[in-house]
């Protein structure tokens, strides 16, 4: 049997601090399978992205198949399956954030960075996605850097909300 990792045992890819996080998860859940999207998380915050390998060792340790895991990791946007930056930068394109000239926004920060969605900067600092939805239309148009909700943005008030 032939294999496309970079190892025959998936099981090597994973740190022990990062099995250790899973298994205390698991240990909450009523079977290995509920811990799908926490164990993608916990190898995300260490590897900034869920790899092929990764997301193979992961599938291995929670006894599911890699298809499987694979598509609970891809209809969650906020698994990332390909390199991201070092920040990465949600920008809501709800109708909300549209009406109240969140494509203005949008467009100066992506001049800014020098991307546009989907793309990362150059620098490897950044990552600029859409998002369908925030929950902050009250203060129309949004962006999360990292964990940080940035509200009521202008093109005059963009740059600060960046530093």
């Amino acid at each position: 049997m032939t294999s496309n990792l970079a190892t025959d045992n998936p099981m090597d890819l994973l740190t022990e601090t990062e099995v250790g996080e899973i298994e205390r998860e698991i240990r909450h859940l009523p079977d290995r399978q509920s811990a799908a999207i926490d164990a993608l998380k916990i190898v995300q915050a260490h590897r900034g992205w869920i790899s092929d390998n990764s997301l193979a060792a992961i599938a291995q340790l929670l006894d599911m198949s890699i298809d499987e895991l694979d598509g609970i990791a891809t209809f969650y946007n906020l698994i990332y399956r390909q390199p991201v930056g070092e920040k990465v930068i949600l920008f809501c394109d709800s109708v909300s954030c549209w009406l109240m000239d969140g494509e203005a926004v949008c467009e100066k920060l992506s001049k800014k960075l020098g991307i546009e969605f989907g793309q990362t900067s150059r620098d490897g600092k950044y990552t600029l996605l859409p998002v369908t939805c925030l929950g902050d239309c009250d203060h129309a148009p949004a962006m999360m850097i990292g964990d940080d909700l940035h509200h009521d943005l202008t093109t005059e008030n963009l740059d600060e909300h960046l530093e």
